[in-house]
């Protein structure tokens, strides 16, 4: 496993950008895009919370198709707690990417992330999109990753290569997230792609089990957001062939996912608001795989042990 530089454009056929659009003050990027240059297999984990925002309720539909090509994503509003309207905007920003681009809208996804319960000012993403897909470039990663931040402190971006099916594959990702950390996910976004040939069951099956040992092993403040997203989008052009559910390159390619997650779901601890202390809970002797993950995450979420360990 090699690492490399780019996130989420390391791999091949991706290009990013992020601008300022006008959501958050001059100058503060808040709407980003992934673009692939084909369309692929995608795949996708949301929030446990019940009342999901409008992006998650969009994604979860047009993930049922399967075949993903773009991923455009605002920060500073939420578009959470804003009812049909709020699912309406959503469906807009899917479908001026898709004009754009020439593509399905169910090939498109979105995200959004800020404050929950305002109206989500579409008429300046609206505005924003023409720029951004104009801006869209193979060292655009950097950009999309700053532009998808709120509280954040850091950028997160991780991207790696190894050879599966004797073809280098690449991986790369980014993320969001320092408050409201918890279990599954929560107010954390992470967008993965991959020039991976990968079918999608294969995919998705990869992505929950990554999911699964990283991004919902983390805790930080016990509490779980309406927007929480992993979407990891491939296209294919690493050349290999297609990754099929249940191979020794579907163990092989899961093995670099979760090597990417895990790394992107530390940043994220060690971004956390308030954070002075990162600390891993390693259970040995649990009878299951699911009794050792609860009794981590009691320990983990447990207010004296938090103390205990700032105390010193």
């Amino acid at each position: 496993m090699k690492a490399l530089r780019g996130g989420v454009t390391a791999p091949l056929g991706f290009l990013a950008a992020g601008i300022h659009c006008g959501i958050k003050k001059p100058s503060i990027l808040d709407l980003a895009l992934i673009v692939s240059s084909e369309p692929g297999p995608i795949a996708g984990v949301f929030t446990s919370n019940r009342l999901p925002a409008a992006p998650v309720i969009l994604d979860r539909l047009h993930l049922r198709r399967g075949v993903g090509q773009a991923i455009i994503v605002n920060s500073g509003n939420a578009n959470a707690c804003t009812g049909s309207q709020g699912l309406a905007d959503a469906e807009e920003m899917a479908n001026l990417v898709a004009q754009r681009l020439h593509a399905d809208t169910q090939a498109i996804f979105v995200g959004s992330t800020g404050v929950i319960g305002q109206p989500l000012p579409i008429a300046r993403i609206r505005e924003g999109i023409p720029a951004i897909m104009s801006r869209a470039r193979r060292t655009g990663g950097h950009e999309a990753a700053r532009a998808i931040l709120t509280t954040d402190l850091k950028t997160k971006e991780v991207a790696a290569s190894a050879r599966i099916g004797g073809r280098t594959v690449t991986v790369g990702g980014m993320a969001k997230g320092s408050g409201m950390i918890h279990p599954d996910m929560a107010t954390m976004l992470a967008y993965l792609t991959t020039d991976a040939a990968i079918e999608q069951p294969a995919l998705q099956a990869a992505l929950v089990a990554s999911a699964n040992a990283s991004f919902n092993c983390i805790s930080v403040d016990g509490d779980t957001s309406t927007n929480d997203t992993v979407l990891c989008l491939a296209n294919g052009l690493a050349g290999n062939a297609p990754i099929q559910a249940g191979s020794s390159e579907a163990k092989a390619f899961q093995r670099l996912l979760q090597h990417i997650c895990f790394a992107l779901a530390m940043k994220v601890c060690r971004d956390g608001e308030g954070v002075t202390k990162v600390v891993q809970i390693v259970v040995t002797g649990a009878k299951s795989a699911e009794e050792a993950k609860q009794i981590a995450k009691t320990i983990g979420t447990s207010s004296l042990v938090k103390t205990a360990l700032f105390g010193e």
